[in-house]
């Protein structure tokens, strides 16, 4: 198997560190970006001469060109793209502010695409290449007390779909990861919550986001499980554009498009009759 060189945002905790043990242990080369050079050592020990670490915060277009360049000098090509740098917004809709709802999106949405759009001339050149975009079953259902972060994760999601299509034809694969809740960081101190101050909430958003901080650091996803099944993925000739990671994820998932058919179903009557009918047009030339 060819050796593949990786480039993976957000490798300090969770899903990225893991999947740079596993793709490092494969045989694989490894980018990995950090916020703090204190971090370097330490990150670049778990595989000495396999792992490559760059400083880049992805809401910064300058350093993001800047690790993609130190990627590229280093072995002169970028064979997968995970955009894994990332965090939770938790409040109602209304009560998030406008300061922390911008942050999100920078973060979730701006950065995965300044990565996308600094990748993407390589892998053209290579006529190759796979980006894992890591959402969540957040980007697929919606959910109280999340919706900011919702709204972040649908995006990449519709982003990840548009990219493969405009890009299969060049050899370049792209796949929405999205777990459920897994045991990382997401959940505890990294997450920014906004714990719900008006009283209508509490018993929708505020519930919820009381109970994802309670359960955090006892969540059923195992991170390694799910960095391996990354892994997998990009072994595959045809891959998934979609991958739900745990129980919880594809139970949401099944019951958000069972519903949806559902309902698609239950109001056609009224949704199906808008477009001009054939006489119209005709009338219209």
């Amino acid at each position: 198997m060819t050796q593949k060189v990786w480039l993976i945002t957000g490798c300090s905790t969770g899903f990225g560190r893991e999947l740079t043990k596993i793709a490092t242990q494969k045989g694989d080369l490894v980018v990995g970006t950090l916020r703090k050079a204190e971090q370097i050592a330490d990150f670049e020990a778990l595989a000495p001469g396999k792992i490559k670490a760059v400083l880049m915060d992805v809401t910064n277009p300058e350093q993001v060109k800047k690790g993609v360049a130190e990627a590229i000098e280093w072995q002169n090509r970028i064979d997968v793209l995970v955009n894994n740098a990332g965090y939770g917004v938790l409040g109602s809709v209304e009560e998030v502010t406008e300061e922390a709802m911008h942050q999100q999106f920078d973060v979730n949405v701006y950065g995965s695409v300044r990565l996308i759009k600094a990748v993407m001339p390589y892998m053209r050149k290579q006529r190759s290449g796979h980006v894992l975009n890591i959402t969540s079953i957040a980007g697929l259902n919606g959910f109280p007390g999340v919706g900011i972060y919702n709204g972040s994760k649908f995006a990449l999601e519709g982003i990840g779909e548009a990219l493969a299509a405009e890009t299969a034809h060049l050899g370049i694969k792209v796949t929405n990861i999205e777990p459920g809740p897994f045991r990382t960081d997401w959940a505890g101190r990294s997450a920014t919550k906004f714990y719900s101050e008006i009283e209508d909430y509490k018993t929708s958003a505020g519930k919820n986001v009381e109970a994802i901080s309670g359960v955090s650091g006892k969540q059923a996803g195992d991170p390694i499980k799910a960095a391996n099944a990354m892994y997998e993925v990009t072994t595959l000739e045809k891959p998934p554009l979609h991958l739900p990671l745990g129980f919880r994820a594809y139970d949401r998932a099944r019951y958000k498009f069972n519903n949806f058919l559902k309902e698609m179903d239950e109001f056609e009557s009224l949704g199906l009759p808008t477009d001009y009918t054939e006489e119209e047009l005709k009338k219209m030339g």
